[in-house]
């Protein structure tokens, strides 16, 4: 296998559940050495979410890949000091406990950096290491309700809508990962690691556009369109005639004016209104209703072919048996086939990106729960009757 861009980076997965773990295995795709630390007798919980099969959880397979996997008791004076030694291994540690959980185990930075001063500690919580709410648990529902997305998303007159999916913690993944690198290229200047605070409220809340400033300057706040937007118009999903659907967007001027020519409307181009986003948004219904008795006419593959005939913005509305027949991915190679010991050839999706002269690349599936722990144990010095001790003590 080739070498990625992070080869020779070391990483300490020392967090559960999403971001943190997303986190590492985005290192890990770009070929970082990365060690998943887990309580010996109990796993992070995500080996339980979501599908299985034959008794291997599907998500884990994915979400611990490119990951050694090891198991260690951090409340444990031993697994302390195993910790310590790890973390003078590591060029980065990613943990999401609770603020204070290293400090309580005596793992804080202070100790860890002493070892090991160019360690990056990136902490991922729900709210930050510092404020009122810095103790809640921090999982991205949270984030989705507290930094305005769950507001904004949903039907005009229907609940505040949460995602079927851990959005939050993926952002915070990219926004952590992100973050990692900066820290490490600073290490590159001065010689030393730092503390990555990152709050999982944050990055999304960051990608959410220009709420918070509309709130300041205009005492204004977004409501809630559906899937209509409050910035352009025709903006929604529409149902073919085969039942199946598409989303047409028309952000740009240009696209606006020939999706309302493609849909027998060119009458409306000339109006003063149809010269901006905002003003087409005043007249939502009117060019809605227009695209949608278009769309319900046609097949979905015929409201495609058309689009693209006419140079609109258009896409079918997929599902997973969708992407994995589309030829776009495929050239692509978004979808990845990756052998795995327990469950054979399997599916999962690519790396985030290619490099042209390092690319990043999928080496194993996740692993079983402690299945490298007297390897890595190993690795870090430790002998087999020390090993075998740990054992005993339930260390490890």
């Amino acid at each position: 296998m080739s070498e990625g861009p992070l080869t020779g980076i070391r990483v300490v997965d020392a967090s559960t559940l999403f971001a943190g773990p997303l986190t590492a295995m985005h290192l890990g795709d770009m070929g970082a050495d990365v060690v998943k630390v887990e309580h010996p007798r109990r796993p992070d919980p995500a080996r339980g979410h979501g599908a299985a099969k034959d008794g291997h959880n599907l998500w884990s397979k994915t979400l611990g890949r490119n990951k050694r996997a090891m198991t260690l008791d951090l409340s444990s004076e031993a697994g302390q000091a195993v910790f310590v030694r790890l973390a003078a291994w590591a060029d980065v540690v990613v943990e999401n406990f609770r603020p204070d959980t290293l400090e309580r185990w005596n793992l804080g930075y202070d100790r860890l950096s002493a070892e090991n001063p160019g360690l990056v500690l990136a902490r991922l919580t729900g709210f930050g290491q510092v404020g009122p709410y810095r103790r809640r648990p921090g999982f991205g529902t949270l984030a989705e309700a507290m930094s305005g997305f769950a507001a904004m998303t949903g039907e005009p007159d229907g609940p505040p809508t949460l995602p079927p999916f851990g959005l939050a913690d993926g952002i915070a993944s990219l926004a952590a990962a992100y973050a990692v690198m900066t820290a490490l290229h600073a290490r590159h200047r001065t010689g030393r690691g730092q503390v990555v605070d990152l709050a999982i409220v944050e990055p999304i809340l960051a990608m959410l556009g220009p709420q918070l400033t509309q709130w300041d300057q205009l005492g204004t706040v977004q409501p809630r369109t559906g899937n209509r937007s409050v910035n352009n118009a025709p903006r929604n999903t529409y149902r073919c005639a085969d039942g199946r659907w598409v989303a047409v967007s028309t952000s740009s001027q240009n696209i606006a004016e020939r999706v309302m020519r493609l849909v027998g409307r060119p009458d409306v181009i000339d109006q003063p209104w149809f010269a901006t986003g905002t003003g087409r948004v005043e007249h939502a219904d009117e060019l809605d209703g227009a695209v949608a008795s278009w769309v319900a006419e046609r097949s979905r593959d015929e409201v495609v072919a058309a689009f693209e005939k006419a140079e609109a913005a258009v896409a079918p509305i997929y599902d997973a048996s969708d992407i994995a027949a589309d030829p776009q991915f495929d050239a692509l190679g978004t979808i990845q086939h990756v052998d795995d010991p327990d469950l054979g050839r399997m599916a999962m999706q690519n790396v985030l990106f290619r490099l042209s002269e390092t690319p990043g690349q999928i080496r194993f599936t996740g692993r079983a729960h402690g299945a490298d722990t007297a390897g890595v144990l190993a690795e870090l010095g430790y002998g087999a009757a020390e090993i075998a001790a740990f054992r005993t003590a339930g260390t490890v």
